[in-house]
């Protein structure tokens, strides 16, 4: 892709202020990639607009110059959704993080792009309101990421995806026109939701700069357990077990013995439990007062005598309750620290989950002998999060290489039980290839033609998702 021209930066730099354009070495590695580290980012530069008209004329400035554009959030994305690889000017809306007053009587707050996940249930829990949306990684990523890939996370089986929280948006599109799309309100029948069409397409059709996000109360108490099972199928009878349970289910997330060890040894942490096991499911319950947790005792003790769960504990404070979640949302970095992952974020029908493991291990067993396969995932909502750690013994590219033919073999499977090979992430670069095992030829060819009405000159996020 050829560099933008000098005209281009002339203009930039006298429509604007100082420091709103970087060319610094340091800051196109930072923001010109995401948490993936596969790709080499190569943008031309960054912009750091503080507001949306900013971003509007620098989108229009990129238009007359025929300059493409990566937009940027928290880049904690696993797919290659934000990276700039090919010359591109990165819009990174890091500098936008206001947040509106919290409007109690109709449960919403106006937010801007780069505003954090955390800063915003920090906001509202003031108000004793919250975002349900969450993720391990709240603390880095932001409302327009999590709006552009449509994220998930930990509770989606209580509260559903980014897109059930959004009432409006404001978007920049390709032209810099900027589109105001529902604001506040929760009824809005009056033709297409032009919204919806913003949510999870990963800034391909347009930069997202402000929303509208609509609150939940902030849950008065939550009960947190940890169970060890002997398999998947113990995991997924205890997730049956724990949905006819007369409780509120407000996460179901499972993650295996491989898992566990990283985790404890990078941490520098004792093991949860007594019984060995192989797979650990986090349960979180939603409600039950402290002076009536009889049922709870007496359910948790029925497990254990039915041995539907060899080992289980009950964190007795919000101390260690917060201790028993660091153990989930402490496993991305601690495979990071411990050696080199290659992460898969898949989906499967829940009822399809125990077969496709189990035909996983054998594929691996068979295929890839001695790789080790560290599993966790959102089981309640048929998510899971594949890591394969590279052997000491491999260098990084043949490493890499090899596992391009194993995420072919394990998206085969995948699409045999009718599952996504993206799950939260998106498409970005690394998926593109498998958008067919996912997607038939006529929706690929629909999203292609929304593509090139919103965005005909190709200058959003360029070679995301699909080539133009």
């Amino acid at each position: 892709m050829p560099s933008p021209p000098a005209a281009f930066f002339d203009a930039v730099a006298s429509a604007f202020p100082v420091d709103f354009l970087t060319r610094e070495g340091a800051d196109l590695i930072e923001f010109g990639r995401d948490w993936t580290r596969v790709v080499e980012p190569a943008p031309c530069a960054v912009a750091l607009p503080r507001s949306t008209d900013e971003v509007a004329r620098l989108v229009k400035l990129c238009g007359a110059h025929h300059v493409p554009i990566v937009p940027s959030g928290g880049r904690t994305g696993l797919a290659a959704g934000a990276v700039a690889a090919h010359g591109e000017v990165v819009i990174s809306l890091s500098r936008m993080r206001a947040m509106h007053p919290v409007d109690v009587v109709g449960g919403t707050v106006r937010v801007q792009a780069g505003a954090v996940t955390q800063a915003v249930h920090e906001h509202c829990e003031a108000q004793g309101l919250t975002w349900p949306v969450d993720f391990a990684s709240k603390g880095s990523s932001t409302i327009g990421g999590n709006v552009s890939t449509n994220a998930g996370g930990v509770k989606v089986i209580r509260w559903g995806l980014t897109r059930q929280w959004v009432l409006g948006l404001q978007v920049v599109l390709a032209s810099g026109q900027v589109l105001e799309q529902g604001g506040a309100l929760e009824k809005n029948n009056t033709g297409l939701d032009l919204r919806q069409r913003f949510i999870g397409t990963e800034g391909t059709l347009g930069i997202v700069t402000e929303a509208t996000l609509k609150l939940a109360r902030v849950p008065r108490h939550l009960d947190v357990l940890l169970f060890a099972v002997d398999d998947l199928a113990g995991v997924v009878r205890l997730f049956r077990e724990t949905r006819a349970a007369p409780f509120v289910l407000s996460a179901y997330e499972m993650f295996t013995d491989a898992c566990l060890a990283r985790v404890l040894a990078h941490r520098k942490l004792r093991a949860p439990l007594d019984a060995p096991a192989t797979h650990y499911v986090l349960v979180e319950l939603e409600g039950i007062p402290g002076d009536a947790r009889e049922p709870l005792l007496a359910w948790v003790q029925s497990l254990l005598e039915r041995g539907v769960v060899k080992d289980g504990v009950l964190a007795q404070n919000g101390s260690e309750a917060r201790d028993l979640w660091a153990l989930r949302e402490s496993i991305s970095e601690s495979l990071s620290a411990t050696g080199y992952p290659h992460k898969n974020d898949i989906a499967l029908p829940i009822a399809a989950l125990e077969a496709f493991c189990g035909e996983l291990g054998e594929l691996f067993a068979r295929r890839y002998p001695g790789w080790e396969i560290c599993l966790f995932g959102h089981i309640g909502d048929g998510n899971l999060h594949v890591n394969v750690m590279k052997p000491t013994a491999m260098e990084k590219p043949a490493f890499l290489a090899k596992a391009k033919e194993a995420d072919r073999d394990m998206f085969d499977l995948v699409r045999k039980h009718g599952g996504s090979v993206s799950a939260e992430h998106g498409i970005g670069l690394l998926k593109k290839p498998w958008l067919g095992w996912t997607r038939s030829p006529e929706e690929i060819a629909t999203m292609r033609a929304v593509k090139r009405a919103l965005d005909p000159e190709n200058l959003l996020n360029p070679g995301k998702i699909f080539d133009a």
